[in-house]
């Protein structure tokens, strides 16, 4: 007779819909091994859209709520792994919402798990997706820049810390997208700012995005000219990756709104940054449309964002009158963008619109 074959880190799962139940009333055993086998066998379940369903409509969730506080640290992680695992669907986040496990969840932070402060960033990121999430956590944002603070001190350089970083700032700009007054409050535009420099792509993504959000308020723009983070933006736009020069000029476009923004990004020598960009592209698209026509929909998305943005900063530059002086020179290029009939529409009326306000008179 053929043996059986029997994974001895999960626990033994009852056929159709008795596997969930089952599952969870071994969640109630003393030993932490028969928790944590229980555990396993329900993260692997939550891939199945129905027994996901039937856990989140079930009542089951908020059964989690003593194993967040279990004294067993994997428990602890695997539960958090599980909540990850749930909130992976629409459902899942909108159910977590709706129990009472955030604030005992939200104190995993400062757990002594690695595993499962990672785990807790998982899910609060994903809950961040839902404008209801993100303004649920809003309340959190001070903890989480005191947290992003403790990693920039330690310093790690671990895969893992990286992936708490950018889960962090991932989460921040959700929240401050929402609402940017909570991380302006925590010293937000000075902390980020620092993170723009990270030797990590992902990390200097993330915190553009984060500070691009931050910069749509007045008292934003303020912070990013007062904390000298325009010089370092300034350099992002010519960053490697296209995510970070869209997420830098974005906060360069709403920056240059105020007085100080403006005269800043001028001394820099901004201008011909931003039109290089807008010029640059333009050749790209041509060159990529002759090599490939099916260029990636999302790759065609961060470019006209990036020469949207461009295009939009040096309509707000061309208000001061050495910012007009510069642009008159180079008006052939605005009009190129502004003319050309296989132009993306909104690109047309945007170069429009600066040649309107750079070529004004009183």
């Amino acid at each position: 007779m053929a043996a059986v074959l029997v994974d001895p880190s999960r626990a033994p799962v009852a056929f159709g819909r008795r596997a969930v139940p089952q599952l969870f009333e071994e969640l109630q055993q003393p030993q932490a091994g028969r928790r944590l086998r229980a555990l396993a066998s329900l993260c692997d379940l939550m891939h199945d859209p129905e027994r996901l369903y039937q856990t989140v409509t079930g009542g089951f969730l908020e059964q989690l709520e003593v194993l967040l506080k279990d004294d067993d640290p994997p428990v602890r992680a695997k539960t958090c792994e599980l909540l990850h695992e749930v909130t992976a669907h629409n459902i899942g986040r909108q159910a977590l919402l709706s129990s009472s496990l955030l604030p005992p969840l939200s104190q995993l932070l400062d757990d002594s798990s690695a595993s499962c402060r990672r785990n807790v960033h998982r899910v609060l990121n994903r809950l961040s997706l839902l404008p209801a999430g993100a303004d649920a956590l809003l309340t959190l944002v001070p903890k989480l820049m005191l947290k992003l603070r403790e990693e920039e001190e330690e310093e790690e350089e671990e895969e893992e810390e990286e992936e708490v970083q950018v889960l962090l700032l991932s989460t921040l700009s959700s929240c401050s997208r929402l609402d940017a007054l909570p991380a302006l409050a925590s010293d937000g535009v000075s902390l980020l700012g620092r993170k723009l420099s990270h030797r990590s792509t992902n990390i200097r993504r993330e915190a553009a995005a984060a500070m691009m959000a931050l910069s749509v308020s007045a008292d934003g723009k303020r912070q990013v000219c007062e904390e000298a983070v325009l010089p370092v933006l300034v350099d992002l736009l010519q960053d490697e990756d296209i995510e970070v020069r869209v997420n830098a000029a974005g906060v360069i476009m709403y920056t240059v709104i105020i007085t100080s923004g403006k005269q800043q990004c001028l001394d820099l020598d901004v201008i011909p940054v931003l039109l290089n960009l807008v010029s640059k592209d333009k050749e790209e698209e041509e060159a990529e449309e002759e090599e490939e026509e099916d260029e990636d929909e999302e790759r065609k998305r961060r470019r006209k964002a990036l020469i949207m943005y461009s295009l939009r900063a040096l309509t707000a530059l061309a208000e001061a009158p050495d910012g007009r002086r510069l642009l008159l020179e180079q008006l052939p290029l605005l009009q190129r963008r502004s003319e050309a009939a296989e132009e993306d529409q909104d690109i047309r009326r945007a170069a429009q619109t600066a040649i309107r306000v750079v070529t004004w008179t009183p």
